[in-house]
């Protein structure tokens, strides 16, 4: 397993080994021993999957009043640039940005840190796309972050002339000055690695 330490505090690009011939491949899918030997050591107690086709956005999503994610994310067919938006007052990336193209080819995970926004944007055909989180979903307590705010400055793999699809509160959500974030010393729901 490869591990690469991302822009943002404590995120994580994680990648797999892949055992394959010619008959096709086999991996890990989860071993909570080895993940928690880089420091991912949760309880992870929802998974979700989601199709989406070619220039959805879904984002940018995030939790609080104690129910912030802590996000491993990947996808199992076609490909998508993932997004992830620390929200973390205090944190050294506070208000900063990083993304990575995640591929069924090659099998990336990314751990998205509770206190942070996440989204993806489908660049193959359509794209099946996998989520475990460290806290259930919350209704009430759902945020969305503007995904093209231009104080955060994502640049995002679209062509010109093309508008990504969205759901009605992606396109509507607020700005980075605007947005719910989560002050520093506020508790997010949970502990996490500080420097994986």
């Amino acid at each position: 397993m490869r591990v690469e330490k991302l822009k943002i505090h404590g995120a994580l690009l994680i990648t797999p080994k892949t055992y394959g011939d010619e008959r096709g491949f086999f991996l890990e899918m989860w071993n909570r021993k080895t993940y928690a030997s880089i420091g991912l050591d949760f309880d992870f107690v929802q998974d979700n999957h989601s199709r989406s086709e070619k220039y959805v956005l879904r984002g940018l999503h995030y939790q609080v009043n104690g129910h912030a994610q802590g996000k491993l994310v990947w996808v199992s067919s076609g490909a998508v640039f993932d997004v992830i938006v620390d929200l973390r007052e205090g944190s050294p990336t506070f208000g900063q940005w990083d993304g990575r193209v995640l591929t069924s080819a090659c099998h990336e995970r990314l751990w998205a840190p509770p206190g942070c926004a996440h989204g993806f944007l489908v660049i193959s055909d359509y794209a099946d796309f996998h989520y475990k989180c460290t806290d259930y979903y919350s209704p009430g307590d759902e945020r969305v972050l503007r995904w093209d705010d231009p104080k955060i400055g994502i640049f995002w793999p679209i062509p010109i002339g093309i508008r990504p699809k969205l759901a009605p509160r992606d396109a509507n959500a607020p700005d980075f000055l605007s947005c719910e974030k989560y002050p520093m010393g506020k508790p997010l729901g949970l502990s996490f690695p500080t420097s994986p």
